[in-house]
C-alpha cells in the first residue's frame, strides 16, 4: 500500500518555526515529485512548495519563499518542510503529495499530484 504520512505539526507563536516531515511507505521516493500544500479553513489547497525527482529543483509560492525550506532525503523516504517565521496566515492543515515522474521541473497545483497524505495541523497563534 503506498503511503504518505506527514507529522511534525503543531502550535508556534507568530515568528516561530517548525519542520514537518513527509515519510513514504510502499514505495520510494527517488521518482517522485513531491509537493506541500497549505489549506486554511473556508479556502482552497494551494501549493507552497515543491522539488523535482531529478536535480533537486524547488518552487515556492510568494507569499512563503524566504522563510520556507523544501528538502528530501532519499536514503530515509521523507521530505521536510521547514518553516521559519512563520505568520497567523501560514496556520492550517498541511499536506504532502506525491507523483511519479521523472523530471527536473516541479509543478505546485494540486492536480499534477496523485497521491496525498492526511495532513498536519499548524496552529501560528500568541
Amino acid at each position: 500500500q503506498l503511503q504518505l504520512v506527514e507529522s511534525g505539526g503543531g502550535l508556534v507563536q507568530p515568528g516561530g518555526s517548525l519542520r514537518l516531515s513527509c515519510v513514504a511507505s510502499g514505495f520510494t521516493l527517488d521518482d517522485y515529485r513531491i509537493g506541500w500544500f497549505h489549506q486554511a479553513p473556508g479556502k482552497e489547497r494551494e501549493g507552497v512548495s515543491c522539488i523535482s525527482s531529478r536535480g533537486g529543483r524547488t518552487d515556492y509560492a510568494a507569499s512563503v519563499k524566504g522563510r520556507f525550506t523544501i528538502s528530501r532525503n532519499n536514503a530515509k523516504n521523507t521530505v521536510y518542510l521547514e518553516m521559519n517565521d512563520l505568520k497567523p496566515e501560514d496556520a492550517g492543515l498541511y499536506y504532502c503529495a506525491a507523483v511519479q515522474i521523472t523530471s527536473y521541473y516541479c509543478i505546485r497545483r494540486p492536480d499534477a499530484f496523485d497521491l496525498w497524505g492526511q495532513g498536519t495541523q499548524v496552529t501560528v497563534s500568541s
